[in-house]
């Protein structure tokens, strides 16, 4: 199993859910590319960016700020994908095909932001036997 955030379940779906929709604009005539494809794409790979940005930040308080943004990011896309499949540049089953990645990645996110608000609070407590939370800070982020 990879180590770091190459290993984080949410990590790997916003990877494949940016290749999946790359290779679909790849395909769009030019002035689709140009408008809707750009925005989509890009929308698409922040959410994966926001989320090892994120997690390159010290602070679980820096690091949860990223992940709201790779939230707001997956926003986004459902916008672009609401618009590509309006405009009859991808199909309704290419649409239902990425909804159901998407689906897959918000609750997972959710579920990320919220173990780090946990480990936040619990970094901010007092330290029990000389123990320091933040020095596990990765080791549950598996999930």
């Amino acid at each position: 199993m990879p180590e770091g955030i190459a290993g984080m379940r949410i990590y790997q779906l916003a990877e494949v859910l940016a290749d999946e929709v790359w290779e679909e604009v790849i395909a769009w005539k030019p002035f689709a590319q140009a408008t809707v494809g750009r925005q989509l794409v890009t929308a698409c790979d922040s959410v994966g960016a926001n989320i090892a940005e994120g997690y390159g930040r010290y602070s679980y308080k820096d690091n949860r700020q990223f992940q709201f943004y790779a939230r707001g990011s997956l926003e986004e896309t459902t916008y672009w994908l609401r618009r590509a499949v309006r405009r009859r540049l991808i199909s309704e089953d290419k649409f239902g095909a990425f909804m159901t990645r998407i689906g897959e990645l918000i609750p997972q996110l959710n579920a990320y932001i919220r173990s780090l608000e946990r480990r936040g609070q619990a970094a901010k407590s007092p330290r029990v036997n000389g123990a320091n939370s933040r020095t596990s800070r990765r080791g549950a982020e598996h999930a």
